[in-house]
C-alpha cells in the first residue's frame, strides 16, 4: 500500500514537512560522498526556515503535555501497565530535552557567519561551485568522517525537536481507523457535517496506477484518482478505485 497524508492544518502540515526534511538529513549525513553532504547542509538550512516559527517547541511541548494528561486519565485496559509507563517516560523525557534547548530553534546555526554564506547562494542555481565559495571546496575535500562529525555538531542540538515531532505524529496516526472506501470512477465526496479533523490518511494499492488529489475544509472532502502521466496532463480514473480513509484527530 501507498500511504497519502494530507494535513488540515499549519500546525500538522509543519510537522510533516519538518518530519520529511529529518529523514533526508539523517539519510544524506550517513553516507560518505561529498555530494550527499551538500545534500545535508541543504536539508539543515530548509530545516532552519521551516522551523523558524517561534512558538514550534512551545506547541510541541504543549501538545505532548496534553497527551500525558489523557493518557493519565484514561482507564484503558487494553493498554498495559507497562506500555502506559513507556509513553509516559518517552514523552516526559521528549518535553524535558526541548525545555532545555535555549534560544530560538538553530540560533547557533544564523550565528555561524561561514554556514550563512553556504545558505545564502545554496538557493542559487549552481552558486556554490569552488569558485565561489573556495572554503566550502575545501570542506567537501575533507574526509567522510570529518564532515559528518562537523554535520553531527550542527544537527544534535536540533534532535530535540524530531524527537517531539515523531511522537505527536505517532499518536496523531494511531487515532484515526482505517475505513474501506471506494471513488466511484475515480471520485469520492463525503460531506464532513463539523467533523475535527487534523490529517486525513489514504491508502491505495501499490498495483493500482492512481495517484489521489485530495481537496477539504471543514465542510467537505473531495477525493479524484488521476491517472499519472510524466508526459501529458493526468486524467482522472474512468474505473471505480478502492482505498483506504482514515480521519486522524487528537
Amino acid at each position: 500500500m501507498i500511504t497519502y497524508e494530507y494535513p488540515l492544518s499549519e500546525r500538522v502540515r509543519t510537522l510533516l514537512r519538518l518530519e520529511d526534511l529529518f529523514d533526508k538529513i539523517v539519510h544524506f549525513s550517513a553516507a560518505a560522498s561529498a555530494p550527499d553532504h551538500h545534500a545535508a547542509l541543504s536539508t539543515m538550512f530548509e530545516i532552519l526556515e521551516v522551523a523558524s516559527r517561534a512558538d514550534l517547541k512551545f506547541d510541541l511541548v504543549q501538545e505532548l503535555e496534553r497527551q500525558r494528561q489523557i493518557l493519565l486519565f484514561r482507564n484503558n485496559p487494553e493498554i498495559s501497565e507497562d506500555a502506559l509507563s513507556g509513553a509516559l517516560y518517552e514523552i516526559e523525557q521528549a518535553s524535558a530535552a526541548m525545555l532545555a534547548m535555549h534560544g530560538k530553534i538553530g540560533h547557533y546555526l544564523r550565528e555561524n557567519e561561514w554556514l550563512m554564506s553556504i545558505k545564502n547562494r545554496i538557493g542559487i542555481p549552481g552558486g556554490v561551485c569552488e569558485f565561489d565559495l573556495p572554503s566550502y571546496h575545501f570542506w567537501l575535500n575533507r574526509s567522510p568522517e570529518q564532515r559528518q562529525r562537523d554535520i553531527d555538531n550542527w544537527v544534535q542540538p536540533m534532535l530535540p525537536i524530531r524527537q517531539g515531532i515523531a511522537i505527536v505524529l505517532r499518536l496523531l496516526r494511531a487515532s484515526g481507523r482505517p475505513e474501506a472506501q471506494v471513488a466511484v470512477r475515480g471520485s469520492y465526496q463525503l460531506m464532513l457535517a463539523g467533523r475535527t479533523t487534523q490529517m486525513i490518511r489514504l491508502r491505495v494499492h501499490r498495483t493500482d496506477p492512481y495517484v489521489p488529489e485530495i481537496g477539504a475544509n471543514k465542510y467537505a472532502l473531495n477525493i479524484r484518482f488521476l491517472t499519472p502521466d510524466t508526459d501529458m496532463r493526468p486524467k482522472q480514473a474512468d474505473v471505480d478505485v478502492r482505498f483506504e480513509l482514515t480521519f486522524c484527530n487528537l
